[in-house]
């Protein structure tokens, strides 16, 4: 009787497998730092320069800063004189909100950027995007509105905190050629902190990422505290983040950690080692 043998089946090629949007975040390319850096201190230093070109526009930033107040009037929006009260309970609470207005708005940011350079790239880019159009339309409303803080409106009966308590960034409008004080609209310390929030709440997934949404808040109250900002200014900056967030939108991930796009790999490598052994 002979035996009858039949070709040896070869091992299946394992189907290639489709990589998930989260895990195409995770491995998104880091772009070139040197190029990030030059980009990022390009964009900084036209804001600077074109925020410049809105001074001395004094004149029509009161008439226009006296709009506004009588707008938040009608609109019945809570008076900004409640929140600087609560400040003025104490020196040392008011102190603190200066510093945090002085010197939180930027370290932050850059904090912000960075991590996210190192971890999360595919969410860099879009952050970076984000900030960056969200810059430009403030610079454009800094032109064509310029705008004087309440602390220099008297109607707002509000002091100017950082010059009577201190530390203050600014010094008298009439000699601080560093900075423009009457771009008060949009306020950029709010939603450079708001995006900030929000860059984290995308790119992370712990049970406590609405926490992030405290840095946001407190800079409102410090803001307008402070007498630096009215509620329309933060108003009109989370308008424009939201417009930029529905035209740029972020990358979609499903894990925290590109080493979950790792283990996903795992399967497929222990099959492409089981056919070797065959």
């Amino acid at each position: 009787m002979n035996a009858r043998t039949e070709p040896e089946a070869e091992p299946e090629e394992a189907e290639p497998e489709q990589a998930e949007p989260g895990d195409i975040a995770a491995r998104t390319a880091r772009p070139p730092l040197l190029r990030e850096l030059l980009l990022v201190a390009g964009l900084f230093l036209v804001y600077k320069f074109g925020r410049q070109l809105a001074t001395g526009h004094t004149g029509e930033a009161f008439r226009d800063a006296h709009h506004v107040w009588d707008l938040e009037r009608t609109l019945h929006l809570p008076d900004e004189g409640t929140v600087q009260s609560l400040l003025l309970h104490g020196d040392t609470l008011v102190r603190l909100a200066n510093t945090y207005y002085a010197t939180v708005h930027f370290p932050v940011t850059a904090a912000f950027l960075i991590w996210l350079y190192l971890r999360r790239p595919a969410h860099y880019v879009w952050a970076r995007r984000v900030l960056a159009v969200l810059t430009a339309a403030a610079l454009v409303l800094h032109l064509t509105f310029p705008l004087a803080p309440p602390r220099m409106l008297a109607a707002t009966g509000l002091i100017d905190t950082a010059r009577v308590y201190g530390p203050s960034v600014y010094g008298p409008p009439q000699t601080d050629h560093l900075s423009n004080q009457f771009a008060a609209m949009p306020s950029l310390h709010f939603g450079w902190a708001l995006m900030v929030a929000i860059g984290l709440y995308a790119a992370t997934r712990s049970r406590w990422r609405l926490l992030w949404l405290l840095h946001p808040a407190l800079t409102l109250l410090v803001v307008v505290g402070t007498a630096n900002h009215y509620w329309l200014d933060a108003i009109v900056a989370t308008a424009l983040l939201g417009a930029t967030l529905a035209v740029i939108h972020p990358p979609h991930r499903t894990a925290t950690t590109a080493g979950r796009g790792r283990e996903q790999l795992l399967p497929a490598e222990e099959r492409e080692l089981a056919g070797v052994a065959r």
